[in-house]
Order: structure tokens, then sequence, then C-alpha cells
């Protein structure tokens, strides 16, 4: 098992900011965002006029309704299907919409962190088509995982950031669903992180397709790729946040950089592909079991991104797009990585 050096601390909150240098101006980028608050509408309808309601309903917010229905509650698109099962839903879910009154009675915090998302965003990627609307909604806790991004809209399911305490999550059926280590980011803070991960996946499916599977040094520097690129459209957010892990678990890879790669190296992990043996370090868990309690699960973004900022340290002209076309197995020869 891998300890920490408690007086090490200090060197490695530095060390986790010393790579957000040069920082670029987008005050001046403009980006058009509206917040739009489905939830609100839906849980208002009179449930013993659900018809007419409903033709309202889809006549305001023309093309999320369809998605709301037909692909997130998954009610089949017959018109004499709709009406029953949205006041099912309705009467369902009231509580869970009536929870999460009080902590978004306003958006404007989480809207105004998600345009300064989108201001990087533009700054980078210029030609990418920004989303132009954020649509709030409360959906079933087994359907999508907090964020869609469908027609130019950030989709955002209040159910899923009610705060790591809401007693629901502690329930045996969420906890199925979603374990602690998981529902302890069921927070306001990870809605902008969320929203931007959508558009890293989304510029990376475009400008370079990948599969997930491959040698363990390919996909921990493809989830490196992710982690810097979302580090470049959030610099001024916690790399915990970021990374998904605690502050104890984030303090930990860095303070054990070191002993981490080098257990990788002499169990001879790097070039394994299978998938027993590679999972453990690059899927999400409450820790890496192979490295202790006190690690974070998925090391191996972590180790990825380190080598990621290696490479972008010598190849400073680099783009973020040359970045994310980059071949994995070149980042990593070019990177020369070797943590001290």
């Amino acid at each position: 098992m891998i300890k920490i050096a408690g007086w090490l601390l200090l060197a490695i909150v530095l060390m986790g900011c010393s790579h957000k240098k040069n920082i670029p101006d987008v005050s001046q980028v403009e980006v058009s965002l509206k917040t739009i608050r489905f939830e609100k509408d839906f849980f208002s309808l009179d449930t013993t006029r659900m018809d007419v309601g409903l033709q309202a309903l889809f006549s305001k917010y023309q093309g999320f309704s369809q998605d709301f229905f037909f692909n997130i509650l998954g009610i089949a698109p017959q018109p004499d299907s709709i009406p029953a099962n949205a006041k099912l839903f309705l009467n369902t879910y009231l509580p869970i919409y009536k929870a999460s009154v009080q902590p978004y009675t306003s958006f404007s915090l989480q809207e105004a962190e998600i345009k300064k998302g989108l201001q990087f965003v533009h700054y980078y990627f210029p030609k990418y088509a920004l989303p132009n609307k954020l649509v709030t909604f409360i959906g079933p806790f087994n359907s999508y995982a907090g964020i869609i991004m469908p027609n130019n809209t950030i989709a955002i399911g209040l159910q899923l950031y009610l705060g790591k305490d809401f007693p629901v999550y502690q329930s045996d059926e969420v906890q199925a669903m979603y374990p602690s280590y998981v529902s302890r980011r069921f927070d306001a803070a990870y809605i902008p992180v969320n929203s931007m991960k959508n558009i890293v996946d989304d510029l990376f499916a475009s400008l370079a397709p990948t599969k997930k599977e491959g040698q363990l040094i390919d996909q921990m520097i493809e989830e490196g790729k992710r982690l810097y690129v979302l580090d470049a459209f959030l610099p001024y957010t916690p790399d915990s946040l970021k990374t998904g892990y605690t502050q104890k678990q984030l303090d930990f890879a860095f303070a054990n950089e070191k002993e981490i790669w080098a257990f990788i190296i002499e169990s001879n992990l790097l070039y394994q592909s299978e998938p027993s043996l590679v999972s453990p370090f690059v899927n999400d868990g409450p820790n890496t079991a192979e490295l202790g309690e006190a690690s974070p699960g998925n090391i191996g973004q972590f180790v990825g991104w380190q080598i990621v900022k290696k490479w972008m340290e010598k190849n400073d002209k680099a783009t973020l797009q040359q970045l994310i076309q980059t071949p994995a197995k070149k980042i990593f020869e070019e990177a020369k990585y070797k943590p001290r």
C-alpha cells in the first residue's frame, strides 16, 4: 500500500496548479446561452387535463419535449399512451421536483460557469457549434446520467444533482445504480464540469474517434487527453471536480505519482490489454485496490494526464486539436515521462 506524506501537501497544491499558466483572456468572447426550466412547467401541469397541458408543453418546448417523453421517459410515441404515462411519472417524481425547487430557485450560477466554459471552447475551437440553450428537467433515476446534448442544447437532469446527502440517494434501489463513490458527485458543483465533459466527448468523436479498448498505456493517455482539454475549458475549476476524485485522493495521486508509475511498470501492466488487468486502473471505483484504500478509482486518467502535460510542455506550440489527433503511442514516446 502506498502512503501519502503529510508534509508534501503544500507542494502537491503547487504542483497541481503549476501547469495553469498563460490562461487566455476570453472575457470578450461572445456566447449566447439561455436557460429554460422545463421541469417547472411539466410539474405544474393540471393532471385532470393532461391532454391540454401536454399539447401546450409540446408547443412551447418543440424538440426537447420529444426527447423528454420518448427518449428520457421511454414512453412509446403513440398519442394514447403519452398522457397516462406522463401523469404516472409526474405523480411519482413530484417529491423529487419539490426537493429541487429550493436549491435551484435560480440557475444563474451554473449558467454563468457553463457560459465561461463555452467561451474557452470557442477560443480554442472557433468552428465548433456551441450549444445555445440550457434546459433543466427532472427525469428518472435510471435514465440519462444527468446531462445530454440534443439539438444544440445542454439538458440537465436535476434528479442527479440534489446533493450527496439527499436521502433518496441512500436507498438500496438508487445505491444499486449509483454506489456512494458515484452519488457523492451528485452535487451542483459538478453541473458545469459534466456539461464541459459532454462537449469534450463531442469534440473527440468528431476529430479523433477512438475505441475505449486497447493497451493500458493507450487508454490512460486517451483519458489524459480528455482531462487536459477539460482543464483548458475550466481552468479555474478545482482539479478534484474535474477528475471526480476527493481532494484527499487527488493529494494521494500527486504525492505518490512516482510510486504509482513504478507499480504499473514493475507489474508489467503498461502494454496489457486484458480487460481484467486493465479495468481496475481505468474504470471508476471507490479506489484502485492494487494501490490501497487511499487511492482514487480510475487512477489511469491521472497518469495519462501527467503524461499529456509532459508532452504539451515539450510541444508548447501544439494546439488542443493537434493533441486530440495525436496517437497515444506517439505522445508516450515523445513525452519521456519519468515522475520524480
